[in-house]
């Protein structure tokens, strides 16, 4: 048989063809996109895919411009596992786990953990209280200490400190890595800091000769200093880990954490208007495009479920948003967990502004359009009709969890 590569006219066809009933199948997977601060982000599987060996392999059988082919192949490789059996040190890792979940920060942080920690260090994730995460292993933990009860839970800085110090008492790491958010990193790392007296490296997005470069001057600057143990990174400090998978060992602190006398009483969650979260913030985003005919039973679900209002630029243009809830190139670029699109075909521009977004929800009454392809989960129907069910199912929940609370 020849090795000569030969064209396939009809699936380039259908390829280009986006009503043909095997356009789906012939899409590639996206290999590229921009992240939250405008740095473009790059799939390392998108172009080829790791062999049995970790060895990353280009794909010469033309199921690029296919893409199912390429897909299955890429899903039946199980990555190379890195193993550290006898660490030499630690490079001890505290992420946000905003909703119970690693974020695209916390990614990061653990890909540049990883670049410290070399071929003789093991990574060390801290985590407090109950999570969802089921990725450590991918994300690049070698190790995962869960640090649990009732005094970490909630807003507790003072006490998870103590539980930090316990932590370095132990294992004695050689970096501490927090994320330098607003969402309780930044805060940590600084009290943390404090606590161990030590002057933390902040803002850092490089971490290179030794060196930590960060952010000064409003962000205008970058401040290089030797490297220090304790660094708060900002978001895409690193790339993160995606060609291996670890261990993620459970281990245990040896002696309890004190309770400490607490300064701070925590009152528990206050509610936010969720239109009042700006949008590139938002972790639940509810958006409307030209498909829906009834806006206001669309801003009632969006009330109902609590969820963030956004739009697509058509919505905009025609009036029925504000400007600043457009989503898409030209618009927001946005990072939320759940993102429900409703009526939205998804044009290019939109589906560029999405690409960070965990997982998309699509409503729609066509199915071959880019945003069912795009989205985890699809529901295919009227919009109002479904929006409907939607209230009544929300409703019929909160019943009955007051119901179980009386």
């Amino acid at each position: 048989m020849s090795d000569i590569i030969r064209r396939d006219p009809r699936a380039e066809w259908i390829a280009r063809n986006r009503l043909h009933p095997l356009h789906a199948a012939m899409q590639p997977v996206q290999h590229s996109w921009m992240g939250p601060n405008g740095v473009i982000r790059k799939n390392v599987h998108g172009i080829g895919f790791i062999g049995p060996n970790g060895i990353k392999r280009i794909d010469r059988s033309g199921a690029q411009q296919g893409g199912a082919t390429k897909r299955t192949a890429a899903a039946e490789v199980q990555l190379p596992l890195h193993q550290v059996a006898q660490p030499a040190f630690y490079i001890s890792v505290v992420p946000d786990m905003v909703g119970g979940r690693l974020s695209s920060h916390d990614r990061d942080l653990l890909g540049l953990a990883h670049q410290l920690a070399g071929t003789d260090g093991a990574v060390l994730a801290v985590v407090f209280g109950e999570h969802k995460e089921n990725a450590f292993a991918t994300a690049g933990v070698d190790r995962l200490l869960v640090l649990e009860g009732e005094a970490f839970s909630g807003y507790a800085p003072e006490q998870r400190v103590q539980g930090l110090r316990a932590v370095d008492n132990q294992f004695n790491p050689r970096h501490w890595l927090l994320p330098d958010s607003r969402t309780g990193g930044g805060e940590l790392g600084r009290r943390f800091a404090a606590a161990l007296g030590e002057r933390p490296a902040t803002r850092v997005w490089q971490v290179k000769d030794e060196e930590c470069i960060g952010r000064a001057g409003a962000g205008l600057q970058d401040l290089a200093r030797p490297l220090a143990r304790l660094i708060l990174a900002a978001a895409e400090c690193a790339e993160p880990v995606s060609e291996t998978r670890h261990e993620a060992l459970p281990v245990e602190l040896s002696t309890s954490v004190a309770r400490s006398l607490s300064r701070i009483e925590d009152l528990g969650a206050v509610a936010v208007d969720p239109g009042a979260i700006p949008m590139a913030e938002a972790e639940f985003i509810f958006s409307g495009g030209n498909g829906v005919k009834d806006w206001a039973l669309f801003h009632q679900t969006a009330a109902a479920l609590g969820a963030t209002e956004g739009a697509s630029r058509v919505a905009v243009d025609d009036g029925f948003m504000a400007r600043d809830r457009q989503v898409g190139a030209s618009g927001t670029w946005v990072t939320a967990r759940v993102y429900v699109a409703v009526g939205i075909s998804g044009a290019i521009q939109h589906l560029q502004g999405i690409g960070a977004c965990d997982k998309v929800v699509a409503i729609n009454l066509d199915p071959g359009c880019d945003m069912i392809k795009r989205a985890d989960l699809s529901v295919i129907g009227d919009s109002a009709a479904i929006l409907q069910a939607l209230i009544a199912a929300v409703e019929a929940y909160r019943n009955e969890a007051k119901r179980d609370a009386a």
